[in-house]
C-alpha cells in the first residue's frame, strides 16, 4: 500500500505550511491537491484517499488547514503554496487538479473559481463560514469542474443542486453537476453512490489532465 509522508513546506513568502502527500509507485501522471475537513492531523480515511489517488498515478498532496477560522484568502494562499510544492517537483500546471470532499468540496469549488487549473472535482459540500455561497460563484468557474451532490432525501436540497447546475452551466469552462437523490453530503450511507462518485472523479481527471 502507498504510504503518506508529512513535511513542512516553506513558501516563497516565508510562510510554512504542513503538507501530507502520497507518491505513485510508477510514472507520475500529474498532481492532485486534496482539500479536506480535517484540521491538525491526517486521519486514516484521508490517508486512504491520498493513497488511492496515488495508486491511479497522481502525486497527491493535502495542505493542513485551520477549518475553524478558514477564510477564502487563507484557502487560496494555502492552495497556492501547495501548487508551488507540486511545481517544484516538476508537475506542469495543466496536469494539476484539485478535489475536495464534503466541506472540502466547497473549498474545491472556491479554488476552481479563482485559479486556472487543469480540472477540479467537488464531492458533496455545503456552506462554510467565511466562504462564498456556492451558487454565487459557480458561474465564475475558471477550471473545468465536476460537482457531485446528495440531498439527504430533502426536496429543497435537491432544488439547490439543480440551481447549482444551472449556475455552473453559465461558466466559460466545462462543467457537470451530478445529483444523487437520497445520498447525504458525505455519501457514507450510500455505497453505490460513493463508488460511482469515485469513478466519475477518476474519469474527470483522466479526461482533463493530459
Amino acid at each position: 500500500m502507498t504510504l503518506t509522508t508529512t513535511v513542512e513546506h516553506q513558501h516563497a513568502d516565508g510562510h510554512t505550511l504542513r503538507l501530507t502527500f502520497a507518491e505513485p509507485d510508477g510514472v507520475v501522471r500529474g498532481g492532485l491537491v486534496v482539500l479536506h475537513e480535517e484540521a491538525e492531523e491526517v486521519e486514516e480515511g484521508l490517508g486512504l484517499l491520498l493513497a488511492g489517488l496515488a495508486g491511479e498515478g497522481w502525486l497527491t498532496v493535502t495542505p493542513h488547514l485551520d477549518r475553524d477560522d478558514l477564510t477564502q484568502q487563507d484557502l487560496l494562499e494555502a492552495t497556492d503554496a501547495t501548487l508551488s510544492w507540486l511545481a517544484e517537483r516538476g508537475i506542469q500546471a495543466d496536469l494539476v487538479g484539485v478535489v475536495g470532499f464534503d466541506l472540502g468540496g466547497t473549498a474545491a469549488l472556491v479554488v476552481a473559481s479563482n485559479r486556472r487549473l487543469g480540472a477540479a472535482v467537488s464531492v458533496g459540500g455545503q456552506g462554510v463560514t467565511g466562504l462564498p455561497v456556492l451558487v454565487e460563484i459557480a458561474g465564475r468557474l475558471t477550471s473545468p469542474w465536476l460537482g457531485m451532490y446528495g440531498d439527504a432525501g430533502d426536496e429543497a436540497g435537491g432544488a439547490e443542486v439543480e440551481q447549482l447546475r444551472d449556475a455552473a452551466a453559465t461558466a466559460n469552462v466545462a462543467t457537470n453537476v451530478v445529483h444523487y437523490p437520497g445520498a447525504n453530503h458525505r455519501f457514507d450511507a450510500d455505497p453505490d453512490a460513493a463508488a460511482e462518485a469515485w469513478q466519475r472523479t477518476l474519469n474527470w481527471f483522466d479526461a482533463h489532465l493530459r
